[in-house]
């Protein structure tokens, strides 16, 4: 069945839905039937115009900030593209993954003027999980090692990782790689990242052992190890991919162009649960939005900041400010002796045996000894671990 052709204003909504904007008939531009018959009478659906209109999105953010060749034609990367092209569920998984930091990092990396296909890194390192560990002492979204981590100003205590920080982190790996680009390799992007991946030390040995060969010194022609040699072929894949996902069967999930979390100054120390419970968000929430912290609780000392839902912020402020100081708790981590009962334990930290159930995810009372429990007090628990 044929109709005549209509046209309608649609507007999509940052979740995704249609809205329908009625205008005016003499706004109209007449269609070509409708001026062919002369027809004059219109109903509402025919005073309708169709024009798409899409929210920011931050995928388009991420492509304006491309500036690296993706070498396509390359074998090295093409024979990554074609695995992409292969496993388009893996490239959506880690996608989904990235939903609340991509944006971040993004941004960050125009702030720090360099190309936004580092944002991709984290999908290479660590699936863009930032409680990520690997075997070999790497942590995190951006996967430091412990003494690089130390070196670049992220602190590691018994209350804090800030390799898994994302905030600190990301800031921390882009002054990495600035770093790596100026002080080696005139600002070459690619053998930064290769020192990145492998050390500088690595990547400037097969540098001199090029130039012994009578070979060029760039990423292409070093011999570097089989981690690395596949690292920037890698991300040069990806980025070609996540440039035209449709061409590689990829689906990307939709990220809006919109802030996703705001850091909060708590004014001194909080249990994630009590601070969920002023921001009206579910505890894991801020657990997964604050993964540097390792007991459940902001720390006792140094910054007592942490992240909350954007949406969240003013309601967190506002309740914070009416929390009486006496009522502030903190997690000390204690563990079970023979003769401890819950209850027992709940006395001398002056918490609840609710609050102690509810901070480990206890049902019951029963406990076992040498069991670690979070404890909430309103004081450090004098035993020694309270950094």
């Amino acid at each position: 069945m044929n109709f005549p052709p209509r046209r309608c204003h649609v507007f999509v909504g940052l979740a995704g839905s249609l809205l329908l904007s009625a205008l005016p008939v003499t706004a109209m531009a007449k269609t070509a039937p409708e001026a062919a018959s002369g027809a004059s009478q219109r109903t509402f659906w025919s005073s309708l115009v169709l024009q798409e209109r899409r929210a920011p999105d931050v995928w388009n953010r991420l492509r304006k900030g491309f500036r690296m060749s993706h070498e396509t034609a390359n074998p090295r990367v093409a024979e990554w593209l074609a695995w992409y092209r292969e496993h388009p569920q893996h490239v959506e998984q880690v996608a989904e993954q990235a939903k609340p930091w991509l944006r971040w990092v993004t941004r960050r990396l125009e702030a720090h003027q360099l190309p936004s296909e580092i944002a991709l890194l984290p999908f290479i390192e660590s699936g863009y999980d930032p409680t990520a560990t690997n075997p070999g002492g790497a942590a995190g979204l951006w996967q430091f090692m412990p003494g690089t981590g130390d070196a670049m100003g992220l602190s590691r205590t018994a209350w804090y990782d800030g390799r898994h920080d994302v905030v600190a982190a990301t800031d921390a790996a882009m002054n990495y790689i600035k770093q790596q680009a100026g002080r080696w390799y005139d600002g070459d992007m690619l053998l930064a990242l290769a020192a990145y991946n492998a050390g500088a030390g690595t990547v400037n040995a097969a540098r001199n052992a090029a130039a012994n060969r009578g070979d060029p010194i760039d990423y292409w022609h070093l011999r570097l190890p089989a981690e690395t040699m596949a690292y920037i072929p890698r991300l040069l894949a990806l980025s070609a991919v996540i440039a035209e996902p449709e061409q590689y069967g990829v689906a990307l999930p939709s990220i809006p162009d919109k802030t996703q979390f705001a850091q909060v100054d708590t004014g001194g120390p909080l249990t994630l649960s009590m601070a969920a419970d002023l921001a009206g968000v579910d505890p894991q929430t801020l657990r997964d939005l604050n993964p540097g912290f390792k007991r459940a609780s902001t720390r006792p000392r140094d910054d007592a900041s942490l992240l909350v839902p954007a949406a969240a912020k003013q309601r967190f402020l506002a309740n914070l400010a009416t929390l009486p100081t006496a009522e502030r708790t903190v997690l000390n981590r204690y563990v079970v002796r023979r003769g401890d009962t819950l209850s027992a334990i709940a006395a001398r930290f002056g918490a609840s045996v609710n609050e102690i159930r509810q901070e480990n995810g206890l049902e019951g009372s029963i406990i076992r000894i040498g069991q670690t429990l979070s404890v909430p007090a309103t004081t450090l628990a004098q035993n020694g671990d309270h950094r």
